[in-house]
């Protein structure tokens, strides 16, 4: 062991000379590193004992590549552990690898998330995406599929959890190894290398990580150094009542200070090293409170709050994002007794809307409950809230996705495809921030698995349909600067008719020509022909989508749509009104022309 000064950092940290090791291990009494460097002899590189549990030491001999593990000494105890910091592992129980963050070339990538109000995010699984081969889905062969997201129009993704799990194949949320990126995805430089093309294409790329537990499998920080309570898990975890969780005794102590800052270190880390774009907390619920909205655990909260204010001041164009489903409005915001989150998924948005879909009569579907949703917001800030009918939640666990769930039998089929694509739609013209599942624009049928991919043959077979989510992605992000109001802030649905199901709403930034946009839903199986709605303004309102044109299915086509020149005959609270034609579970967009 080397005599170099000392080295500030966690976990395995490569210099010119070495490489320096620290590891927080408060109950060990003696810690050793042993790997390539030195054949793997545990006595080989003592650590020295620093304060409050710390113990450090350079290898002169040792080199970004090498292969690591940490020697501890509790007593009788003798344990091998991976480094709870490493950066890469051969895999999730194997060893740790000496990685430097620094060495890889970004080759100038200067990417910035994109105001929020304009982002349309596609949420994907790394290793069902793709299957080249017949096998798993890498970085790589995800890389390959950009182009066609960049074409679908959306400009940010999603990545469920890329930290290393457990196997090969997972939905990610069993996090073994928080700071390793999945080996079986390619590991750093794999994301790395995504994330820079993705950028290069204009993409943002949001990271979802898992901090409400940790595994529970092939997990060396469950009593890492020999210590624990109640034979719970230690230094890492509560050890006590607040440990229990529905994935196993692995929820962290959020009240630790090492632990907490081991966490706000990893957040930190997928921004600042791994340039991306943003976060989505997995089940914020389960942070803030052992049972769902029971049992509060305040200092998850403090957690929350103290890492998304200190992200925020750092990186101030990014975006944080909860996944909490209970409708809290102290998720989102900056202030006492709030989470500092920009958005959280919208469960007053998804559920109502899957509800409106997959009933089976006409007479079933809410157009109250549609407007509830549409209508939803959690600070009166339209962008606060992410909101889709697909999620990886949403289309698995018993459920499925919402081609399925309207019609099982025949899940590209009319019906299905109606309805499903009826609920992207208004998700798409709703105030909030749009998201949509993979395999979403183009009918993927059945349910989420990590163990089937998606079917890329429907991509061809229906590309009306993925047109179809084009054109109205296209709008919701103004490529023709005449529907800047869906990127607004402005919402008023100012017609509901729940016995013909046709509902309308105006968006709007800041009024205007190219700005002011109407949308007309029918939800019901009838085509609903010289129908009056009122309209915000008189003059010409141009007709810039019709869902159910011609060109997105031959099935398609069933009332002719056209532009709507407004009367002086009030109606729905305006002074002006139109009349249109719109077919069955179909959506109209018009944009004022004035």
């Amino acid at each position: 062991m080397s005599n170099q000064e000392h080295v500030a950092g966690m976990g395995a940290i490569a210099t010119q000379e070495g490489v320096a090791f620290r590891v927080w291990a408060p109950h060990a009494s003696s810690v050793s590193v042993m790997g390539s460097f030195n054949e793997w002899h545990n006595d080989a590189d003592l650590l020295t004992a620093e304060d409050s549990g710390y113990w450090y030491g350079f290898v002169a001999g040792a080199k970004v590549g090498d292969e690591y593990k940490f020697h501890l000494v509790n007593g009788e105890m003798q344990l091998d552990k991976i480094d709870p910091y490493a950066h890469q592992v051969t895999n999730s129980i194997g060893n740790g690898i000496v990685y430097d963050h620094s060495a890889f070339d970004w080759q100038g990538d200067d990417f910035h998330c994109l105001p929020h109000n304009e982002l349309v995010i596609y949420e994907l699984h790394v290793g069902s995406f793709t299957s080249p081969d017949g096998g798993l889905g890498t970085f790589s062969s995800l890389t390959e599929k950009l182009d066609h997201l960049v074409d679908l129009g959306i400009n940010a993704i999603e990545l469920m959890p890329v930290m290393e799990f457990a196997g090969d194949r997972s939905w990610g949320y069993n996090p073994a190894h928080v700071f390793a990126v999945e080996s079986a995805y390619g590991g750093p430089d794999g994301l790395k290398t995504f994330i820079r093309e993705a950028h290069k294409r204009g993409l943002a790329v949001i990271v979802d990580v898992v901090y409400n537990h940790f595994g529970p499998s092939d997990l060396d920080l469950w009593q890492f150094d020999g210590w624990s309570e109640n034979d719970k898990g230690g230094i890492y975890f509560y050890n006590d009542w607040r440990s229990s969780t529905p994935w196993g005794d692995a929820r962290p102590d959020y009240g630790r200070g090492e632990v907490r800052q081991f966490i706000r270190d990893n957040a930190f880390m997928w921004l600042r090293d791994y340039h991306a774009d943003g976060l989505r907390y997995d089940m914020t619920a389960y942070i803030r409170s052992k049972d769902v909205g029971a049992n509060d655990i305040p200092e998850g909260m403090a957690l929350m709050a103290w890492i998304n204010s200190e992200l925020r001041k750092e990186f101030p164009s990014e975006i944080l994002i909860a996944e909490d489903m209970l409708n809290d409005p102290n998720m989102v915001g900056e202030g006492e007794g709030q989470a500092n989150f920009h958005a959280q998924w919208d469960a007053a948005f998804v559920h109502p809307v899957r509800r409106l879909l997959a009933a089976y009569n006409d007479s079933e579907r809410s157009l109250p409950e549609l407007r509830g949703a549409i209508e939803h917001n959690y600070d009166g800030h339209a962008f606060s809230r992410v909101v889709y009918t697909e999620s990886h939640d949403e289309v698995a666990n018993g459920k499925a996705r919402t081609v399925a769930e309207v019609n099982p039998y025949d899940q590209q089929g009319w019906y299905a495809t109606k309805r499903a694509t009826l609920g992207t739609m208004i998700a798409l013209t709703t105030p909030g921030i749009p998201m949509i599942f993979q395999g979403q624009e183009f009918l993927q049928g059945g349910y989420f698995s990590d163990e089937m991919p998606l079917d890329w043959n429907l991509n061809e077979t229906y590309q009306g349909i993925v047109a179809l989510h084009r054109d109205v992605m296209r709008l919701r992000r103004n490529f023709d600067d005449d529907t800047r109001g869906l990127r607004g802030q402005g919402l008023n649905v100012f017609h509901g008719n729940d016995d013909f199901k046709v509902m309308a709403w105006h968006r709007w930034d800041a009024h205007g020509t190219g700005d002011d946009v109407v949308v007309v839903v029918n939800a019901s199986g009838e085509t609903r022909g010289n129908y009056r709605i009122g309209l915000p303004a008189g003059g010409l309102w141009e007709l810039k989508f019709n869902s159910d044109a011609p060109l997105y299915s031959p099935d398609f086509g069933s009332a002719e749509a056209y532009d709507i020149g407004a009367e002086e005959q009030g109606q729905d609270g305006f002074d002006h009104s139109g009349t249109l034609n719109i077919a069955p579970y179909s959506m109209l967009v018009y944009s004022w022309k004035g």
